[in-house]
């Protein structure tokens, strides 16, 4: 076993005096130890319950025959975080929870880990983790947040942050936002649409590392402590087989992953986080393929922000098993791979039903032929940018208009509740992207505040930061190359014109080579907005959003 290195021999004597102090018994070393990597804390309302999860992981490993270890991951609230200095913080922590956790790993041999996440970099944090160790891993999260009701109509966290932009119009009175704020969250538990934590727990079930219902159980149901215990025994089961992350998360099994995100309209946040992962598995995931999948693989699913459905209503008819088993109709999956249930892929779908067809649509009346993420390019984009294509109103699909220039989200934002955006403009924020931010920002507030004012279906909103699984509308993220390096975004003025073509993947901006080549030929790098502190070291390090937001040495990254 690869905890032998620290509890067998002579020379591990020591160890095992430290072993003893922790109160661990000889019966207990002699069994598999299974580190519990337990993203539990006060502050994150999708990891208040996780102590309860990881109590019950603990119980199923050791049901196994194994060893349970439990040790911390942190978690920033998005939601929390959004719109000041500390949404800087809440990317950036994908590596630290990653690099921490390889830390933690390495350091005591442990067989096998269960990772406990729920929250947006949490998820994916791990899973980089996972594939980067390469030791027999399963995930189980936290579980999704019941839908809020407000005069009998299900609600959620975006009509939260829109509800602010609505007072800013005069739309909504002060009581009916107190109302909102009183109703839109009942529970514990991630964000109850198909927002970011929600999109990779999901994501989780189809690259093969969750358990059926992962992404999908709530968080309050009872059903999601069993679920804990299944994951703490599977793990037992993982390490004796010797399944391992990489024997999972292959480059086919990415191809999966793309392809439901493609059928659910996940959030644009997974197309910075899967080729993240995809890199620490050592998998080349370009983005360019997302077209392609997209292409063939139809939106079957509208939760909120895009849709009047909820993870609690995804759940109850069938989960991402039903998905993936209404794609497979199509072929578009490969069914042979492992999974850390121990089956393959086939296996896990073979009894999957779809059993709400408002829910999940069939593949023959999908929302639409194609999928709900499109990646764009152009002159204004020459490596991309992302959309939640199905989150966008027919209106906006085509789209020209000029530019309102901002260069921060605090800039943005007040001109928007200022009443200085009109019907038609395109408003462009940029040096946020992760060097620029640094830490790429979400703009869930300008997005939001798009909405509230009664212009989501005539306003488009352009970043080379990145936008919350919340926020929809013809919101373009992750334009890339960013400001900070020069790209196009940092050379558009205002009023020029802008031509967005979701349709045809096409982001462009109205002006001749000749003209950008000057402008390009001006212009001058920005003072760094941070200096000091992990976000200093964070911006020589990070890549373009294209690319994942990697960390590189800075003698690779280009």
């Amino acid at each position: 076993m690869r905890s032998d290195s620290v509890k067998m021999g002579t020379s591990q004597a020591p160890h095992r005096s430290l072993f003893n102090a922790l109160g661990y018994t000889e019966e207990e070393r002699q069994r598999p130890l299974i580190g519990i990597v337990s993203s539990y804390n006060e502050i994150v309302p999708g990891h208040m319950n996780l102590d309860k999860i990881t109590e019950a992981v603990k119980m199923g490993v050791a049901m196994a025959g194994g060893t349970p270890v439990m040790f911390p991951a942190i978690a920033v609230c998005d939601g929390i975080a959004m719109g000041h200095i500390g949404m800087k913080y809440s990317l950036v922590t994908r590596d630290l929870i990653a690099d921490s956790t390889e830390c933690m790993a390495m350091a005591h041999g442990f067989d096998g880990l269960v990772c406990i996440p729920n929250c947006d970099k949490n998820v994916p944090g791990l899973l980089m983790a996972a594939a980067r160790l390469n030791i027999p891993t399963v995930f189980v999260s936290g579980g999704p947040m019941l839908a809020g009701r407000v005069k009998g109509e299900k609600r959620s966290l975006s009509s939260m942050f829109e509800a602010v932009g609505s007072v800013a119009a005069g739309s909504m009175t002060m009581e009916e936002l107190c109302e909102y704020e009183e109703k839109v969250c009942p529970t514990c538990g991630s964000c109850s649409g198909m927002y970011t934590a929600n999109s990779m727990n999901c994501l989780t079930e189809a690259i093969g590392m969750g358990l059926k219902g992962n992404g999908t159980i709530p968080a309050v149901y009872s059903e999601r402590i069993r679920l804990a215990k299944h994951a703490g025994m599977k793990i037992m089961e993982l390490v004796e087989k010797n399944i391992r992350p990489r024997d999972i998360m292959t480059k086919e099994a990415f191809l999966n992953a793309l392809t439901v995100d493609m059928a659910l309209g996940c959030s644009t946040n997974t197309m910075l986080h899967l080729p993240a992962i995809a890199h620490e598995a050592g998998v080349d995931l370009n983005l360019d393929i997302a077209n392609e999948l997209s292409a063939k693989t139809p939106n079957l699913c509208h939760l909120a922000p895009a849709g009047p459905t909820y993870m609690e209503d995804l759940n109850e008819a069938g989960g991402v098993y039903a998905v993936m088993k209404e794609l497979s109709k199509l072929n578009l999956l490969n069914l042979n791979l492992i999974t850390a249930t121990g089956k393959t892929v086939g296996e896990n779908i073979a009894d999957a039903v779809n059993t709400n067809e408002n829910v999940i649509r069939p593949v023959e009346n999908p929302y639409s032929e194609t999928g709900g993420i499109a990646v764009l390019k152009g002159n204004l984009a020459p490596d991309s940018g992302v959309v939640k294509r199905s989150a966008v109103v027919p209106e906006m699909m085509v789209h020209e208009g000029p530019a309102r220039v901002f260069d921060c989200e605090e800039d943005a934002i007040e001109a928007i509740k200022g009443g200085k955006i009109v019907a038609g403009d395109v408003v462009v924020i940029r040096y946020e992207g992760p060097k620029g931010g640094p830490g790429m920002r979400e703009m869930l507030n300008p997005t939001s505040a798009i909405a509230g004012m009664g212009l989501g279906s005539s306003v488009a909103l352009i970043t080379d930061g990145r936008f919350s699984g919340a926020s929809r509308g013809a919101s373009i993220g992750h334009v890339s190359p960013e400001a900070a390096v020069g790209g196009p975004i940092a050379l558009v003025e205002e009023g020029d014109i802008i031509s967005i073509n979701i349709p045809e993947n096409a982001l462009n901006v109205k002006i001749s080579d000749e003209e950008m080549n000057r402008r390009r030929a001006a212009w001058q790098p920005r003072e760094p907005k941070v200096t000091t502190g992990y976000l200093a070291r964070y911006r020589e390090l990070v890549t373009s959003g294209n690319r994942g937001a990697i960390l590189e040495l800075p003698s690779n990254n280009k």
